[in-house]
């Protein structure tokens, strides 16, 4: 993780942070409220990670760790932080919690209209695993992308 974008682990009392950037990085159908994170906070295993630049937020990511997988429930990058390797950060933040928590694996849903994103997370060596057909609101597609873990990938060789 780089030095220069440090990730805090936050939770509930953030709620309304983390709801403020989502809803600035998403579309309407697919923005969450500060509820529904709230909702989520709680549940076992359910990590956060915000992204802090110049005193202010980011960028966020929450994962949820579970029978040795890792879903990455959603990363958002604040527009004026876009480009400048927030995401990477983030993303290094979760394989080393994975990691932490002895997963074998990471998971995300990505849509097929964000080359962006795409290419951040195959840099970082996540690969396609499956395709969900009109998963989200406008109707585009999903690629599930994998992740293998450093531990897991060890074992295997």
């Amino acid at each position: 993780m780089s030095a220069d974008i440090p990730i805090y682990p936050v939770g509930a009392a953030h709620a309304g942070v983390l709801a403020a950037l989502h809803c600035a990085s998403f579309s309407a159908g697919d923005q969450w409220q500060e509820a529904a994170i709230r909702e989520l906070l709680p549940l076992p295993g359910t990590y956060v990670g915000l992204a802090v630049q110049g005193g202010h937020p980011a960028g966020f990511i929450m994962i949820r760790c579970v029978a040795g997988e890792v879903e990455i429930l959603t990363i958002c990058v604040a527009a004026d932080y876009r480009q400048h390797g927030v995401g990477t950060a983030l993303l290094t933040w979760a394989i080393q919690q994975a990691e932490a928590e002895d997963a074998e694996s990471l998971f995300l849903e990505v849509s097929s209209h964000n080359h962006v994103a795409q290419h951040v997370y195959q840099k970082a060596g996540f690969k396609q695993v499956g395709l969900r057909k009109r998963y989200y609101p406008d109707g585009s597609d999903a690629f599930v992308l994998g992740y293998t873990c450093n531990r897991a990938a060890l074992a295997e060789a």
